[in-house]
């Protein structure tokens, strides 16, 4: 049975996530499982003091940064307990039971990863403990999640409504396609109206192509509001976005190149630094 790989850290974002969370698990008819991972805390007990001070002092102190180092993993993993506990009961109190938890020793991304095979769908927020309540700010671990995963990914940011609209960025290349079937097999957007974008661009028979998705669409009962537009793909999509009023937004993954700049450089990355909206990534 796959499951809704719900991560959470505790920050302001977490709430909206289990949001999204409980949101997609009754949509799928799918569980729920909370993970929290503790990041392993590197301390400069390795680094070679012997130059700077005596052995004994030395000694001494890499024995108290020793024990502080156990005192935090325990206040960690107490923490992070106290974390899965809220947002079980905030899950519960939203009309989800079907519920696991789960805590990792180790990074965020290594964790989800270690989890995928069991993932339907992974559920993370758009900014981390890290950057206290800045929302505007893209944690780096999305980059790296998107990167690695191929399982469904949806970025909750500062607020969650029951969504009833969805805007479908769609280019016309591979990646849209898949993405325009992962939605019809998917299941978890049936039910919402879907607004199909697409911006004037360098790929083959896109105006074609734009009219047969609206179609493949229609025809497997998703009410369509279609819309071809001009102009740099970005601010175009931003402000049919504002305009058109939508509660989410799914696009297809971008490239696969490794190169950094490429992937930087993104209307995808863009897209999730840029709205406020909750936002579906598809491989």
């Amino acid at each position: 049975m796959n499951k809704i790989i719900t991560c959470i850290d505790g920050s302001a974002v977490s709430d909206q996530v289990c949001a999204a969370a409980c949101w997609s698990a009754k949509q799928l008819s799918k569980p729920i499982l909370l993970l929290h991972a503790i990041e392993k805390n590197h301390s400069p007990i390795t680094e070679d003091l012997s130059g700077a001070i005596g052995l004994g002092a030395r000694s001494s102190l890499l024995n108290e940064m020793a024990n502080l180092d156990e005192q935090r993993s325990k206040v960690a993993l107490s923490l992070g307990k106290e974390t899965l506990a809220h947002s079980k009961a905030f899950l519960v109190d939203n009309g989800c039971h079907d519920i696991e938890k789960t805590q990792r020793h180790s990074g965020i991304v290594e964790a989800i990863c270690d989890l995928e095979n069991d993932a339907r769908l992974i559920v993370i927020g758009k900014s981390g403990q890290q950057h206290a309540g800045d929302f505007k700010t893209l944690g780096s671990h999305i980059e790296q999640i998107i990167r690695r995963v191929h399982t469904p990914i949806l970025i909750a940011n500062q607020s969650f409504k029951t969504p009833e609209s969805f805007m479908l960025a769609y280019d016309g290349r591979e990646t849209a396609d898949k993405a325009v079937q992962r939605i019809i097999d998917g299941g978890l957007l049936h039910g919402l109206t879907c607004h199909l974008a697409t911006v004037k661009n360098s790929a083959p028979n896109i105006e074609e192509k734009f009219k047969q998705t609206k179609e493949l669409l229609e025809n497997k009962g998703f009410e369509v509001k279609a819309c071809f537009l001009e102009g740099q793909i970005f601010d175009a999509l931003m402000k049919y976005k504002e305009a058109s009023g939508v509660d989410m937004l799914v696009m297809g993954a971008f490239s696969h190149s490794k190169l950094a700049s490429v992937f930087l450089g993104s209307n995808t990355l863009k897209m999730i630094e840029q709205t406020a909206l909750p936002m579906i990534v598809l491989r």
